[in-house]
This record gives C-alpha cells, structure tokens and sequence, in this order.
C-alpha cells in the first residue's frame, strides 16, 4: 500500500489539489494529495493488469482521497460476479466520506444488473450516512429513470428523506430534476403540493428549467410552482 501511496505522490499537481480542496470543503485539506483524474484512471488500470488493484480494495479504510478516488474506480474496473461487486460496493460505502468519491463510485455493471440491485436502492436510503443515502440517489439518477425500470413509488422514498443534509439535498434535487424531464407526467404530483422539503422542492424546478430538454411552456408552467 506504501508503494501505491508513492505513485499517488509522485502525480501530485499543486494547483489542482487547491482546486480540488475548494471543490470539496468536507475532506481535510491536508488529505488531497491533487491527482489529476486521467492520472488515475491509468493508475487504475495498471493496478488491474498487475494484480494490484484487489490487494488495495482489500486494505481499507485509506487515508487519502485519491486513494477513495482510485478505490471506486477500481471497483468498476475489475468486472467480478455481480455478488462479489455489490460486496466491494457495499464493503466500501461506510468509507466513502465526501460527493466526489460517492458520484465516482456507482459501477456501469449495475446497468446489467438493475432487477439485483433494485432491492438493495431502500436500505441504502434508510441508512443513516449520509453518503450511503447519496450513493442511492445517484444510482437511482444513473439507471432507474427510463422506462420500464422507473418506480413511481421511488418518488415517494425520496420525497420523505430528512432535510438536514446538504449534499443529500443537492443530489434529491438532482434526481428530482431529472425525473421532471424525462417522467414529467408521473413526477408532477410532487410538486403540485407541498410534500418535499421547500428547498429541495425549488432547487429540483430550478435544474429542471436549466434543461433543454424541457419544452418552454412546460418550464413556464414549472416556475409557478415555485415555493415562497
């Protein structure tokens, strides 16, 4: 692990790691080693072709954030058995303490998965971290919005989620909006009353409008539902 630490070191770039440091105030500072994302994904890479990568998905907690960084990708990189995925996915999400690790982390092979990984969206939403929680949004954002795999009912789970948490919040808000532009007719009724949080209520129209996917008499009719 000390080796893998070095070669994480030696890709250290100054101003990035203080651009990265200002884009994610929740990890200490001292923490960010400044590595550059195709940086990784080589590292990555090179960790899988050399036997690696499952030694360093076996050594947590790590320290660093690029090691989380490298750690979430190497869990989409080394294509296991669909139960051994959702363990690594599962043994690692009590570790994962920060937005940008989290929206790295969901792996394309859920896409082939979803029917197995459906059940698993409640428990992630009840948890009590709010990263786990986050993780479940942004995996129900990523493969549950097209037809055929969205659940209304969903709607209702987010809806009633806590409001104390602001990257909770932000990504609920991401979700919704994009449940409005791509299952407007089923998510409406949410916003036709006063069932969310008003923050998360205003911020999901407001991503929603941004859309140019949204036709403009659609995004008139979204503003009036704005809540003062």
């Amino acid at each position: 692990m000390d080796m893998i630490l070095q070669k994480l070191l030696a890709l250290k770039d100054g101003k990035y790691a203080d651009f990265m440091r200002k884009l994610i105030p929740t990890v200490e500072p001292s923490l960010v080693i400044g590595v550059r994302a195709p940086s990784l994904a080589k590292l990555a890479k090179e960790m899988v072709q050399s036997g690696e990568a499952e030694v360093f998905l076996d050594a947590l907690p790590h320290v660093y954030l690029e090691e989380n960084m490298l750690h979430a990708s190497l869990i989409g990189r080394l294509k296991p058995d669909f139960p051994e995925l959702l363990r690594r996915v599962e043994e690692f999400l009590p570790h994962v303490d920060n937005w940008a690790v989290c929206d790295a982390l969901p792996p394309k092979a859920f896409a082939r998965h979803l029917p197995e990984v459906s059940p698993r969206i409640p428990e992630w939403l009840s948890s009590q971290k709010t990263y786990t929680v986050r993780f479940a949004l942004v995996t129900l954002l990523a493969f549950f919005l097209d037809d055929g795999v969205f659940d209304p009912a969903v709607l209702d789970s987010v809806a009633a989620l806590p409001a104390n948490e602001y990257y909770v919040n932000m990504a609920a808000a991401w979700y919704l909006s994009c449940a409005l532009v791509r299952q407007y007719e089923r998510t409406l009724p949410l916003f036709t009353g006063s069932v969310l949080d008003k923050w998360v209520h205003n911020k999901s129209i407001q991503k929603a409008v941004e859309s140019l996917r949204v036709p403009e008499e659609r995004k008139a009719y979204l503003k009036t539902l704005r809540r003062k």
